[in-house]
C-alpha cells in the first residue's frame, strides 16, 4: 500500500511507529519497500556515505536531484522525501525553485535543516510539502553534539518545532536532542516526530542506512544500531572472487555458455 503525507499523519494519532531510512538508488529503494518502510528520505547525508565529501556541505542540488531520479524509480510504497541541502533555500524563491526540481524528479516532500516558518509557509502554499528538521543541524554545526541539556536551547527547539507546525510542515525531524526534550515536543504537536538520536519517545526514527547497515566506518554516531556488518561481507565476497580468478576457478563451466 503506498504511504501519503496522510497515513503518514494518522500513524501518530493512530499510536504506529514510522519507519523511515535513508536511500540514495534504484535497488535500495526496492529493497526498502520489500522491507515495508514507511518512508525514504534522500538525505544530504549522501555526500558522505556515497559520494565520499567530508561533510554534507559539499551535497549540491544536481547531487540530490540525481540521486532522488534514481530512488524514484525503484519506489512504488514509500513515501519519498528529498533534502534541500546548504545554501539550496536561502531564499522563498530559490527554494521554492530548488523543491520544484525534485518534485519534477519524483519527491513527494522535500526537508531542509532549521527553522524558516517563512519558507515553509511559501513551499506549502505551493503545494510542495515540507518535513521540517530541528536540534542538531548538520549543515550548519560546527561540532556534533546533544542539543537541549541548557534550559534556554531546551526552549528555543522547542519553540521551533511549534514555529514549524504552525507554518504546515507535516512533520518533524529531531536530531540528537535529550529525551525529555524530545517526548516534550511529540506530545505537544499534532504532527508526527520523527527521531534521529531523539529516544523512543518520537513518534517514528530514522537512520542513514549505511550506518545501520556496516557500510560506513569513517564514524559511527552513539544513537546508531549496527543491523549488519555488509561492509565485512562484502569484503570477503570480494576477496573469495579475487582469489577464484587468480586460481583459475571462476568462471566455473555452470557459468559458461556452452
Amino acid at each position: 500500500m503506498k504511504r501519503t503525507i496522510e497515513a503518514i499523519q494518522g500513524m501518530k494519532s493512530a499510536g504506529g511507529k514510522i519507519v523511515a531510512l535513508t536511500a540514495y538508488d534504484y535497488p535500495t529503494a526496492r529493497i526498502l519497500n520489500q522491507a515495508e518502510v514507511d518512508i525514504i528520505l534522500v538525505g544530504d547525508t549522501l555526500g558522505m556515505v556515497v559520494l565520499g565529501y567530508e561533510s554534507t556541505v559539499s551535497v549540491t542540488m544536481d547531487d540530490i536531484v540525481h540521486h532522488t531520479r534514481a530512488v524514484a524509480r525503484g519506489n512504488r510504497t514509500c513515501l519519498l522525501v528529498a533534502d534541500l541541502p546548504y545554501r539550496s533555500y536561502t531564499s522563498t524563491d530559490l527554494a521554492i525553485a530548488n523543491a520544484q526540481r525534485l518534485f519534477e524528479v519524483g519527491a513527494e516532500a522535500v526537508k531542509f535543516e532549521g527553522c524558516h516558518p517563512e519558507i515553509t509557509q511559501a513551499l506549502v502554499e505551493h503545494n510542495l510539502p515540507v518535513m521540517g528538521h530541528v536540534g542538531l543541524l548538520p549543515q550548519t554545526a560546527d561540532r556534533f553534539r546533544v542539543h537541549g541539556r541548557r534550559t534556554k536551547e531546551a526552549q528555543e527547539i522547542f519553540d521551533q518545532a511549534e514555529r514549524l507546525e504552525e507554518a504546515g510542515c507535516f512533520a518533524l525531524v529531531l536530531e540528537s536532542i535529550i529525551r525529555p526534550l524530545a517526548a516534550e515536543i511529540t506530545n505537544s504537536l499534532t504532527i508526527p516526530t520523527i527521531g534521529i538520536g531523539a529516544s523512543i519517545d518520537c513518534d517514528g526514527q530514522i537512520l542513514v542506512l549505511h550506518d545501520m547497515l556496516g557500510l560506513f566506518d569513517r564514524f559511527t554516531p552513539t544513537f546508531v544500531k549496527r543491523y549488519a556488518d555488509l561492509g565485512k561481507v562484502i569484503s570477503r565476497a570480494v576477496t573469495t572472487y579475487r582469489l577464484e580468478v587468480q586460481q583459475g576457478l571462476f568462471p566455473h563451466p555452470d557459468h559458461t555458455y556452452k
